[in-house]
């Protein structure tokens, strides 16, 4: 089970790579990580678990973060009418996008980074995803609000990005024309 210890905070090189793809079908190894990543997620958001365990709460998680610098994340987050969108997937692709963007009134936030770090990051409010599921299962996918933001914030980590590179530095809290708020 993985827990904060092994999650790779902000500095690590690897945090900057850009992630190989997987060769499909996925190795026993692989498939055992991905596992691993929705896993921690789901574990994350259970607070018994996450108290006994000391686990940071997350909607969100790549294999760059635990120092696999493979293409798979895990998002594990519910959309706003409160369906639960979960996902493990190997290479993650966005296809298609809105040209409309979002952003979290709160900010991102990261289990990388230990800091707030204040501002709005605007991404694609919708996303079209294509990926391979832990089953060998292609997959191809639409999302919108926070589930959209959280999965292309998860492959933005498989590019070497983290959600702070967004932030406009001279104006953390400007909105770009096209940009509407998403509450959390």
């Amino acid at each position: 089970m993985i827990n904060m210890n092994d999650i790779v905070r902000e500095g690590e090189p690897i945090l900057r790579e850009k992630a190989s793809d997987v060769i499909l079908p996925a190795s026993p190894e692989e498939i055992e990580i991905l596992a691993s990543l929705i896993e921690y997620v789901q574990n994350s958001q259970n607070p018994d678990i996450a108290e006994k365990y000391g686990l940071r709460p997350g909607i969100g998680l790549a294999a760059p973060q635990i120092g696999v610098s493979k293409r798979m994340i895990a998002i594990h987050v519910k959309d706003e009418k409160g369906v639960l969108i979960s996902y493990a997937l190997f290479n993650p692709k966005i296809v298609s996008h809105s040209v409309e963007k979002a952003f979290l009134t709160s900010g991102e936030g990261c289990l990388s980074v230990d800091r707030d770090v204040p501002g709005y990051v605007h991404r694609y409010a919708r996303v079209t995803i294509k990926g391979t599921t832990l089953a060998g299962d292609e997959v191809k996918f639409r999302l919108k609000g926070l589930p959209a933001i959280c999965i292309q914030h998860e492959i933005d980590h498989l590019n070497g990005v983290l959600f702070y590179d967004y932030i406009d530095q001279n104006d953390p809290f400007r909105v770009e024309d096209n940009a509407h708020p998403i509450e959390r």
